[in-house]
C-alpha cells in the first residue's frame, strides 16, 4: 500500500464513547469555566439559569436536526456537505471556510493560553517554548491515527467531566450544609439565588449575554464532523446525541446553580475564576493548582478537537472537488496529513497574529470566526428543513429515516429563528446571513421542484 492515497477513504474507527467525549470536550472549556462568572455578574443568578436553559433549548433543537441528517448521510464534513446539497453550493462553501477559520484561530489562542498555564508553575521558561511543545504534541495525536486522536480526546475530556462532577457534588454539599465552609461562615442555602431580585438588571442583559451562552455551547456539532469516521453510525450517532445533550444540560445547569448559590453576583466575574472561588470557600487544598491543571487540559482538548475539525473540513472540501486533490490524500491509517499540516500552519499563523497583532489582525479573525458557530447552526436547521421536505415530496415514507427529529417543521424553524435572533449581527454579518441563507431558503420555499 502506498503511503499516501489520492482521494483515500477515512476509516471508521471511532466508537460511541469517543463521539460523546469529542462533543463534550468541544463544549466544556474556558467558556464554562470563565464566562459563567461574567454572566452571573451581568444577569443575576436567576437570569443566568434562564439564559443557559434557553441555550440548552437551542442546542437540543440544532442537535435533533443534525441527528436526522447525519444518520441519513454519515459523511465527514457533515454540515457543509448538507448545506451545499440542500441550500446551495455557495452556502456550503462559505460555511466550511468559516468553520475552518474558527478552529484555526482557536488553535492559535489555545497554544498561547497553554503556554501561560505552564508559566504558572515554571515562570522562568518562555511561553513560546511551551506553545511549540504543545503544537508538536497535538499534531502527533492527530497524525498517528484517528483512533489515537479519539483516545487522547477521550481522556482530556474525562478530566474536565470528572472535575465538573466533583465540583457539583462538593458545591451542593456546601450549599445545604453537609460541608463546612473554610472561613466558618454558615451555609448560604439558596439566599444568593434571590438576592437583589430574580432579574436585578431587567431582561435586556439576558438577551445580551445569549451570544456568550450560545458560544459556550458551541462544539456539539463536532458529532457531525466525526460521523464519517464512526463505527456503526446509525446506532452510535443517536446514542451520542442523546447522551451529549443530557450531560450538557446536567453539567451546565448544575454548575451554574452551584456558582450562583455560593457566589454573590457582586463578586462573580471579578478577578478570579468563580470555580477557584468556590474551591477556596470549601477549603480544597491547592485549589488554584488543581484548577490551572484542569484549564490546561481544557485548552489542549480544544486544540486537539480544533485541529481534527479543521483538517477534516479541508479533506471534505477536497473530497467534494472544491479544493485540490492533495488535501483528500490519506495515509495508511486513514489520516489526511496534508489537510492536517495546512491547518496546523494556519494555527501557527493565528498564534503569531495573537502575539504580534492582538488588537488588529487577531481581533478581526476572532470576530469573523465567532460568527461561524451561528452560521453552522443556521445551516444545520435550514438543511434539515429542506431535506425532510424533499424526502416527503419524493413519496418516501418517514419510517425509512432511522432517526427522526420530532415535531417537524417546528424544530428546524424554531432552531433557525433562535439562532438568528441570538447573535448581534454587524452589517457584514447581516449581509452574509441574507445572501447565504435567506435568499436560498426563499428560493426553495417558493419553488415547485
Amino acid at each position: 500500500m502506498h503511503t499516501q492515497q489520492e482521494n483515500g477513504q477515512l476509516k471508521r474507527t471511532m466508537k460511541t464513547r469517543h463521539l460523546i467525549m469529542l462533543s463534550l470536550g468541544g463544549v466544556i472549556g474556558t467558556g464554562l469555566f470563565f464566562n459563567t462568572g461574567y454572566i452571573i455578574s451581568t444577569t443575576g443568578a436567576a437570569g443566568t439559569l434562564l439564559a443557559y436553559l434557553i441555550g440548552a433549548l437551542v442546542v437540543w433543537l440544532v442537535m435533533q436536526c443534525l441527528g436526522e441528517l447525519s444518520v441519513a448521510m454519515p459523511v465527514t464534513g457533515a454540515f457543509h456537505v448538507y448545506a451545499a446539497r440542500y441550500i446551495g453550493p455557495a452556502t456550503g462553501y462559505t460555511v466550511a471556510w468559516l468553520y475552518w477559520l474558527t478552529w484555526t484561530v482557536a488553535l492559535g489562542s489555545s497554544f498561547t493560553a497553554a503556554g501561560f498555564c505552564m508559566q504558572y508553575w515554571f515562570p522562568h521558561i518562555p511561553v513560546w517554548i511551551w506553545s511549540a511543545l504543545f503544537c508538536v504534541v497535538i499534531f502527533l495525536l492527530n497524525a498517528i491515527s484517528t483512533r489515537f486522536f479519539a483516545e487522547g480526546e477521550f481522556w482530556f475530556s474525562l478530566i474536565k467531566v470528572a472535575t465538573i462532577i466533583v465540583f457539583i457534588i462538593l458545591g451542593c454539599g456546601a450549599i445545604f450544609g453537609f460541608i463546612t465552609m473554610k472561613d466558618g461562615s454558615p451555609s448560604p442555602g439558596l439566599t444568593n439565588l434571590t438576592s437583589g431580585g430574580w432579574f436585578p438588571h431587567g431582561g435586556l442583559p439576558i438577551l445580551m449575554t445569549m451570544v456568550a451562552v450560545n458560544f459556550a455551547f458551541s462544539g456539539t456539532e463536532l458529532i457531525g464532523i466525526a460521523a464519517g469516521e464512526t463505527e456503526n453510525p446509525h446506532h452510535a450517532i443517536p446514542v451520542a446525541i442523546r447522551a451529549t445533550i443530557a450531560r450538557l444540560i446536567i453539567f451546565f445547569i448544575g454548575t451554574v446553580f452551584v456558582l450562583a448559590a455560593l457566589i454573590p453576583m457582586q463578586v462573580a466575574g471579578v478577578e478570579k475564576s468563580p470555580f477557584v472561588l468556590v474551591f477556596e470557600k470549601i477549603g480544597l487544598p491547592y485549589a488554584a493548582d488543581i484548577f490551572n491543571f484542569v484549564i490546561l487540559t481544557a485548552i489542549l482538548s480544544a486544540a486537539n478537537s480544533g485541529l481534527y475539525a479543521s483538517g477534516r473540513m479541508l479533506w471534505s472540501l477536497s473530497n467534494e472537488k472544491t479544493l485540490p486533490g492533495c488535501f483528500a490524500r490519506v495515509n495508511k491509517n486513514g489520516v489526511p496529513l496534508v489537510a492536517l499540516t495546512v491547518s496546523m500552519l494556519g494555527g501557527l499563523l493565528a498564534l503569531l497574529s495573537s502575539v504580534i497583532a492582538p488588537d488588529t489582525v487577531f481581533v478581526a479573525l476572532s470576530a469573523i470566526s465567532g460568527f461561524a458557530v451561528v452560521a453552522v447552526w443556521l445551516s444545520i436547521c435550514a438543511s434539515h428543513f429542506i431535506f425532510r421536505r424533499r424526502h416527503l415530496q419524493s413519496g418516501k415514507p418517514l419510517h425509512d429515516l432511522k432517526y427522526r427529529a420530532p415535531w417537524y417543521p417546528l424544530v428546524p424553524v424554531l432552531g433557525f429563528v433562535l439562532c438568528r435572533s441570538g447573535v448581534r449581527s454587524r452589517p457584514a454579518h447581516r449581509a452574509l446571513l441574507w445572501s447565504a441563507f435567506c435568499c436560498p431558503l426563499l428560493r426553495h420555499l417558493f419553488s415547485h421542484s
